[in-house]
């Protein structure tokens, strides 16, 4: 087996997580870092365009294909799980909302016994890695390598579903990641000039330049390796070939939820009875390695719309052409801009101390790669499934159901089982029910009387919450928030400590979106991105930054 040059520290995958740890820990010129992808470099326009992100989702050349186990509450389905495989990760392919979560959230981290992770130790780290076009604030930050931007607002019908909200009787909120996260308003978004900004664009592509980072594509890790109980470096597959890259330092694990732990426990850290189960010799027992497993789940209301605003009427060839000149000569228009600009946070739940569902807000129905572009002037033709429709999907932000991941084989190339076991925590359902009967509430709403038709999905029959729990059933969709499968703590069943290094494991770190105790309330990315900018600095050894004063 070839043997690569040395490096101080290698990092498994150039995700979120991977190409800001590159980037941070290549800033000390003396260190020589190595970061694997097992993907390639993609720069198609589906990867660019934000319009077009639902495109990425189905591309099988850029995403590992995962598969759920068939869920018992879900009537057996087994859930597709897109994660990208490419150089930048699931940030390359994702909805690119700029979602940090809530306070409660790290101050819950916090209160679990992991020190420096309370919202107040975490806040600097959000505003080091921003450049927000709002300005710098005790919230913001600016000149850091992630370009935010708020929703452009350009479609009338985002502006109305928040005016709904408001007469529903819920506030309106200009800033999800300010003081508050409750209400209705518009998200914020890693655009850069009307371009998806990724972690591979803003920290990756920059820190590549300097001479003592070195990014290997196509290089799938199989497997650490280790002296005695120290990593010592990574044996990945390039080209058809098997290569082994040691590590002075450190190996920092980033593959997320789904690889970071499959990793671990092909390399025989794991449940020792799972390993020996197929053939792997343990070389640590930790048990909770590929448990925890969450992910956040909702389900949709489907209405027709009365006006032409949808981003079925834009494929319109006349259209989606002007549209197409107004984005290459301009970086404006529809294909610059995210089509899930509007959403809320709210507080289901009257015991909840946060809010407990989150909304996102869409103009379109169902699987936007099955849209199609039309012929010049032929309007959308519904028995060829092109529905001029608005969609809400609504789900619980702090699920209560928890899963596993473990190995089906020791082949590194098999996916692992996936079980996130949906719904299997009464309160979950609670809270799907409940919070898609408010959204019908809010779809009834004045504000939205110009655009809304009759409703398509669950459909006016569905009413009693016997009907709504079997619609919720059938048609439950994941989020695309896997976490929790290397959690952070220092009971038996935690797999990193606070600092993130393996238990029982020296050299070797996990520094992803598995890491989480407890998933965040929102959309998963901004948090990752912050753990990779907190773990940089453990690495480093530098002090953190003071925590966040006055809020």
């Amino acid at each position: 087996m070839p043997s690569g040059p040395e490096a101080d520290f290698i990092v498994v995958g150039a995700g979120s997580a991977g190409c800001v740890l590159a980037a941070r820990l290549s800033e000390d010129a003396g260190s020589r870092v190595v970061l694997l992808e097992a993907g390639e470099m993609r720069r198609s326009p589906i990867y660019t365009w934000p319009l077009l992100q639902g495109f990425a989702f189905s591309n099988p050349a850029s995403n590992w294909g995962y598969e759920t186990e068939p869920q018992a509450q879900l009537a057996g389905q087994r859930l597709a799980w897109p994660r990208g495989r490419m150089v930048g990760g699931s940030h390359a392919m994702n909805g690119m909302l700029y979602v940090r979560g809530n306070r409660q959230d790290y101050d819950h981290w916090r209160q679990l016994g992991n020190r420096g992770w309370g919202y107040r130790d975490v806040l600097p780290y959000f505003r080091r890695s921003e450049d927000h076009e709002r300005g710098e604030d005790a919230y913001h930050g600016t000149g850091g390598p992630l370009h935010v931007r708020g929703a452009r607002r350009s479609n009338p019908v985002f502006a109305a579903f928040v005016q709904a909200g408001v007469q529903a009787g819920f506030p309106e909120n200009p800033d999800f990641n300010g003081a508050e996260q409750e209400g209705f308003g518009t998200f914020d978004f890693t655009i850069r000039k009307g371009l998806r900004w990724t972690t591979a664009r803003g920290f990756l592509a920059p820190a590549l330049k300097r001479g003592n980072l070195r990014l290997e594509t196509g290089a799938q890790a199989t497997r650490l390796l280790f002296e005695g109980r120290r990593a010592v470096g990574v044996a990945f597959r390039q080209s058809g070939r098997d290569v082994e890259l040691r590590a002075r330092r450190e190996v920092i694990l980033a593959g997320g939820a789904i690889n970071s732990p499959q990793l671990l426990m092909l390399s025989g850290i794991g449940d020792a009875e799972h390993l020996r189960s197929l053939g792997i010799a343990p070389l640590h027992h930790l048990p909770g390695v590929g448990q925890n497993l969450q992910d956040h789940c909702d389900a949709e209301i489907d209405t027709l719309c009365t006006q032409p605003i949808s981003v079925v009427d834009r494929l319109q060839f006349e259209r989606a052409t002007a549209d197409v000149l107004k984005a290459l000569l301009l970086r404006r228009g529809p294909f610059t801009e995210s089509p899930m600009e509007a959403g809320a946070f709210l507080r289901v739940d009257p015991a909840a101390a946060a809010p407990d569902c989150q909304v996102h807000f869409k103009p379109f129905a169902g699987r936007f790669k099955d849209a199609r572009l039309r012929l010049p002037f032929r309007p959308p033709n519904p028995a060829r499934g092109e529905l001029s429709a608005i969609s809400l999907r609504v789900g619980p932000i702090r699920p209560e159901s928890r899963g596993e991941l473990r190995l089906r084989s020791a082949d590194p190339f098999a996916h692992p089982a996936m079980d996130p076991r949906y719904l299997t925590a009464p309160h979950d359902m609670w809270l799907v029910r409940e919070s898609l009967k408010i959204m019908r509430r809010v779809m009834a709403q004045p504000a939205l009387a110009p655009f809304r038709g009759a409703e398509l999905r669950p459909g006016a029959a569905v009413s009693t919450d016997a009907e709504w729990e079997d619609y919720i059933r059938a048609n439950l969709l994941t989020v695309h928030h896997m976490a929790g499968t290397a959690r952070m703590g220092a009971d038996p069943m935690a797999v990193v400590s606070d600092e993130l290094r393996v238990h029982g494991i020296e050299g070797l770190r996990v520094a992803d979106a598995s890491v989480m105790p407890t998933l965040t309330s929102g959309n998963t990315n901004a948090p990752t991105i912050m753990i990779a900018e907190k773990a940089a600095d453990l690495i480093r050894g530098r002090a953190p930054p003071p925590p966040a004063e006055h809020i």
